[in-house]
């Protein structure tokens, strides 16, 4: 506890250190906007968001307070997961072999991915759907550890407000259900009134977000399952190995070896448990591998089945699990000290941290030098839009993409003046744009840090009126 407890202050104090991203500012700008739901995810990132910031503030710390807390508190729904299934396989396997238990070994692990180490101190729907992956696990477990049924309910409400984060909820969700057909305790438990009142409870609870895309042309629905048929065996061993490269780096090597070591061993068992817990991971494995058939498969997707491919590593007691975490912990601990330090110089392509997090504060201040008598200022990146918007008081913010008409937000007219509309200097208008009519070029400004580039933007004039539907972002006052 006393170690779980030390690393969730760091926790927090790296929370407050570092610069908000620009996906981070994205689902800022979504807090202080709620709706049922989003173009690009549920609104459960943005509801943990409007309670840290409206304890601690639009700032960084309020953005990421709730994900530490979270990250240490699924850290003991693991660690309670992986004791009742202990409890619910066989005597002879209960017996203890080393003198660190099964429980604190799937804890440790854990935190020793990169997923969580570092996804515990920035704000994304993965850090919702971690926690509520992990109170669906600990249900799992007081489920096969008692044979109560109420159980079911905590299970079922876990199912929807993990889907009311990220729709992905819906693979292990799914592997129960094969359970349950698969397997003769599963078709046991169909007979009863537990899991039909579970799908009901997360049913409910997934109502706000079906309305939403019923009432939006089914808009976040399609975009994120509209590339689930794609086939491109061309290049699929291409997206089979950035999916395996990208597991391995957020897993960490040693952890990586270790799930995949433990996943085979539990392919031979016998044990319910074992079947239990593949069902929940090898569900949403094999969608992943069907999508790599056809379309890249980002490397956080499969972070949901972290917590229940370390309490099935736990359980099999593995001998190396002291270096693959230290090893785990190590990398973690560079990765922050280089995001908060920039110490090391690397370049702007080996650097995700310079990238995402570098220079946002004398960025956001030379725009706004060289803004002062601008009506308005616009972008048609979502990210950039939300950071100035995060940055800048006093100005109205605009968001020029598509995107932003699935938000009940004032639109913005001028009928004299001039505005600015700040590009990524790397990216080209897209095909069809109106805009290179519509503006003409100013000036560029670098985001660096530590004299290295992160960026360059492009600042162009827009005249007023506007042609363009633009919307005013939410603003810090």
């Amino acid at each position: 506890m006393s170690a779980l407890a030390g690393v969730t202050l760091l926790r927090l104090l790296a929370a407050a250190y570092l610069p908000v991203t620009p996906d981070e500012a994205y689902y800022w700008t979504w807090s202080r906007h709620l709706q049922a739901s989003y173009l690009d995810h549920p609104p459960m990132v943005a509801l943990w968001i409007r309670a840290g910031t409206i304890l601690f503030g639009n700032t960084g710390f309020g953005i990421r307070v709730t994900g530490p807390l979270a990250a240490a508190a699924g850290t003991l729904l693991i660690a309670a997961a992986t004791r009742d299934f202990m409890t619910a396989r066989s005597t002879a396997d209960r017996c203890a072999t080393d003198d660190v238990t099964p429980p604190v070994i799937a804890g440790l692990l854990l935190n020793a991915t990169l997923a969580l180490g570092l996804g515990a101190v920035m704000m994304t729907p993965d850090t919702p759907l971690l926690f509520f992956m992990a109170l669906f696990l600990a249900a799992l477990g007081r489920l096969a550890a008692t044979g109560n049924g109420r159980w079911w309910l905590l299970l079922g409400m876990a199912a929807g407000l993990g889907f009311d984060s990220k729709y992905t909820m819906l693979l292990p969700a799914a592997g129960i259900g094969v359970w349950c057909l698969l397997t003769r305790p599963g078709r046991a438990w169909l007979k009863t009134p537990w899991p039909w009142a579970a799908l009901l409870l997360s049913g409910i609870l997934t109502t706000p977000v079906l309305w939403w895309n019923d009432t939006h042309g089914w808009a976040s629905f399609i975009r994120q399952g509209g590339r689930a048929g794609d086939w491109k065996p061309a290049r699929a061993a291409q997206f089979l190995g950035e999916l395996t490269g990208g597991q391995i780096g957020l897993l960490t090597p040693g952890i990586f070896l270790l799930c995949v070591i433990a996943f085979r061993k539990a392919l031979r068992s016998h044990e319910a448990t074992d079947r239990l817990l593949l069902t929940v991971t090898g569900i949403p494995l094999l969608v992943f591998f069907q999508h790599a058939l056809g379309d890249r498969v980002q490397a956080n997707w499969p972070v949901l089945i972290y917590p229940p491919l370390v309490v099935l590593t736990a359980l099999s007691r593995p001998r190396w699990w002291r270096p693959a975490a230290i090893l785990g912990f190590t990398l973690g601990a560079l990765v922050l000290f280089q995001a908060i330090t920039g110490v090391l110089p690397l370049s702007r392509h080996l650097d995700i941290t310079l990238r995402q997090g570098g220079g946002w504060p004398a960025f956001a201040r030379a725009v706004r030098a060289r803004t002062q008598n601008a009506a308005f200022i616009a972008s048609d990146d979502y990210g950039l839009a939300s950071e100035l918007a995060f940055r800048l008081k006093g100005i109205p913010v605009l968001g020029a993409e598509p995107r932003w008409q699935l938000f009940d937000l004032p639109g913005f007219r001028c009928t004299a003046g001039q505005g600015i509309l700040i590009r990524n200097a790397r990216r080209d208008f897209p095909a069809g744009s109106l805009w290179p009519s519509l503006v003409s070029p100013v000036t560029e400004i670098p985001r660096t840090r530590h004299g290295r580039e992160a960026e360059r933007y492009v600042l162009y004039t827009v005249r007023c009126p506007l042609l363009q539907d633009m919307r005013q972002l939410p603003a810090i006052r």
